[in-house]
């Protein structure tokens, strides 16, 4: 299986490619870089662009994409949630505009998935991240993020075949 991760945002957009087949590899990751001073809509519209050129790119066959994290609650972060969840909306549709199932992953899921610890730092991501999949540099922070997802999603659907699958006479081990 091939997915491609996706860590949201409307100024850096990480993305990381991971495929399983025959083992845990990794295909492409980077993140997407707009200016700060391009009014939103022109940003969004880019970021959806980049994403419709992953997926003819890469042809995944699932996309997994972190959840917006919304803080405590203060009104001062209301505005780069809002952000987020557009830059989530983007990929959402770029995805069901290719007819590609989505998974979405809060940010305890994909860091308890990786590092085995919900409150993992960025730095632990990050490492984790580049040792597991064998990458020679550590990879921007946005970028393991993404591949983190991507990881996090093929270890979701392992367990999940695990859980679901037959089990017959005699296997009951």
């Amino acid at each position: 299986m091939r997915v491609l991760g996706i860590d949201p945002g409307t100024i850096k957009m990480g993305y990381g490619v991971v495929d399983d087949s025959p083992t845990i590899s990794v295909d492409d990751y980077g993140v997407v870089t707009l200016p700060r001073g391009m009014v939103i809509e022109q940003r969004l519209y880019q970021l959806h662009t980049h994403v419709l050129n992953m997926i003819h790119t890469f042809n995944p066959d699932a996309i997994a994409v972190e959840q917006p994290f919304v803080g405590s609650g203060t009104r001062q972060f209301v505005g780069p949630a809002l952000a987020l969840g557009q830059a989530q909306a983007l990929v959402l549709i770029g995805a069901a505009s290719q007819g590609i199932p989505v998974y979405r992953y809060s940010p305890a899921e994909v860091k308890s998935a990786v590092t085995d610890y919900g409150a993992a730092s960025k730095q632990q991501v990050q490492d984790v991240v580049a040792m597991t999949l064998g990458l020679a540099e550590i990879p921007p922070s946005d970028a393991a993020d993404a591949l983190a997802i991507g990881l996090c999603h093929l270890n979701q659907r392992s367990s999940d075949l695990l859980i679901n699958r037959e089990i017959k006479p005699g296997d009951e081990r």
